[in-house]
Order: structure tokens, then sequence, then C-alpha cells
């Protein structure tokens, strides 16, 4: 089991404190830092200074860091053409040395849109765009001479297919949600990663269960994941300081996410690594608080 860390710096973060993070998750052990791309806060609250743009980021990242695995959960299609989209990350791959995945999705939240001048058209389009960004973006990576592609919303007509990324055939897709249909057949088809977020357990194993039947029909092998959101504590009464600096009721999370001493978290990781799941991506939501990392890192990562 791998532990990667998540971050919604959409609630408010600048480049700095994401940066502090980022290099405390590898200096700590951590297998990745991975990171939202939204560009309005969520919910209500503070929106401190604002959202960062997710590829920006990880490009400064890339040059800041050494080890650890870079990449979006997850960067939505409706926000970027596919050739420029795989220009930039192909860029982050060279600039890291090989480090880059791209988790890719439909788009969700029409406010962001709304709010930026972003088309946020009707959910059968987004899909069908998404499905020709996912052929676009994986032929531009692996095509060997010149690619061209002609679909109902995206016509690539003999593109130098250039740059290309570090990592070979290409760096890896992760691809999430928990739809019945369209997301397992996706998954199964371009990516390399199936990432079931904020699930129960019962969910999860439904969730995986539909991918793993997909994958039968593609002949595709993935690796599942899943990601949490993270509160550990000591003791009670650090889990609850904790869990309220995020606005976060302890119980609830104790529930619905991973939550509670390292022991109480451990047991949880343990249950989704008996449903098949080989990642988990903790998110953190205070990322000023860096001795949360360090005491996730100490008592939960070595038992792993």
């Amino acid at each position: 089991m791998k532990l990667r860390i998540f971050t919604e710096p959409q609630q408010g973060a600048t480049y700095d404190d994401l940066l502090a993070v980022a290099q405390a998750t590898e200096r700590l052990g951590f297998d990745a830092f991975f990171r939202s791309d939204h560009y309005q806060r969520i919910g209500p609250g503070d929106p401190g200074p604002g959202s960062t743009d997710a590829w920006i980021t990880l490009a400064g990242l890339a040059r800041e860091t050494s080890r650890i695995r870079l990449g979006t959960l997850v960067t939505p299609a409706t926000f970027r053409f596919p050739g420029p989209l795989a220009i930039s990350v192909a860029q982050v791959d060279q600039m890291s040395g090989g480090r880059a995945e791209l988790g890719f999705g439909t788009g969700w939240f029409d406010a962001e849109h709304a709010a930026y001048g972003i088309p946020f058209p009707p959910q059968n389009e987004r899909f069908g765009r998404f499905e020709e960004q996912l052929e676009i973006i994986t032929g531009l990576w692996t095509a060997e001479k010149s690619f061209s592609f002609e679909g109902s919303y995206y016509r690539v007509a003999d593109s130098p297919a250039l740059p290309k990324p570090v990592q070979r055939p290409r760096p890896p897709i992760i691809i999430g949600g928990f739809g019945a249909k369209r997301t397992p057949r996706l998954a199964a088809t371009y990516a390399d990663e199936y990432n079931l977020p904020f699930h129960t357990l019962t969910d999860t194993a439904q969730g995986f269960g539909r991918v793993r039947e997909a994958c039968e029909t593609t002949g595709r092998s993935l690796v599942y994941s899943v990601a949490q959101t993270t509160v550990v504590g000591r003791d009670r009464a650090e889990v609850e300081r904790r869990a309220a600096a995020v606005g976060e009721n302890p119980g609830t999370l104790r529930e619905n996410g991973l939550a509670g001493t390292p022991a109480e978290v451990l047991e949880k990781i343990g249950k989704f690594a008996e449903l098949g799941a080989e990642r988990v991506y903790l998110q953190i939501l205070d990322l000023g608080d860096l001795e949360h990392l360090e005491l996730i890192a100490a008592e939960v990562l070595p038992h792993v």
C-alpha cells in the first residue's frame, strides 16, 4: 500500500503553502503529492488568496522536488483543449524527470465555470468530450510520427505530436468516480488507475467490482485506489482539534473518512487493502499543520 498526500488548494492556499507541503511529503517518505484542479472555493468560507492553477503549480514543484510523484485529482476536461493539455502534462513530466500523472475527469463544478468564463455543457456532452480528449491525449503521447483525429467535438490534423513525455509509453492516467456504466468502461479502456474518492467500504467494493468487470472486456488490468478525508491524532482530543480546524465532525469522519488514532486509521486502511486498494490518497485540508503529516509518517506510513 502506498500513501499519497492530496490537497485542495481552491479552499485557499498559495504556491508557497503547497511547496511546503510537497517538500514535507517528500522528506517524510510519502509516495506522491497530488492536488485538486479547481479555480474557486467549494462551499462557504473565506477563500483566502484564492486558488492556483494546477499544472503551473506542478511545473514549479517538479523543479523543487526530486522523488515524489506529482499529479491531479482531477483535471476537468472542460478546462483545457486536449492538445494543449497533452503538452502541459508532457512538459511537467520532462521537468520532473518522469514523475507526472494525469488524473482526468469530465468536470462537475458549474459555479467555477460561470465565474471564469468556461463553457459548461450538459453531462452527456461532457462525457463525449472527455472520451475524445482521452483518445487524443493518449494518441499524441504515443504516436511515433504525426497524429490525426476526427471526432464529434474535436479534430486534430497532422499534429507533430510533440513534445513527448519522459515516461513511455505515456504518463499514467487516473480515472475516478462512482458511475455505473460510462466510468467503468472509460477506466477499463484508457486508465492505468481507477480511483474511488470519498466513499464507504461498501461502495468501494461495488465500484471496484464494476471496473474489474469492465476490464474483463478490454483485457487490461488497473491499479485500484481510494481517496479519503484524513484526520489523525495521538488521542481523542487531538483528533477533535484537527477535525474542528477543518470544519469536520470527528464522528462522521470515522464513518466516512480516515479519522482517529494511528491504530484506528491503520485498521481502516487495511480494510480498503482487502478490497484491492493499492494506494490511498490522504486528503489533507489543513495545509499549515505539517505536524499532522509528521505524525502520519511516523505512526501510519511504516505499517502499510
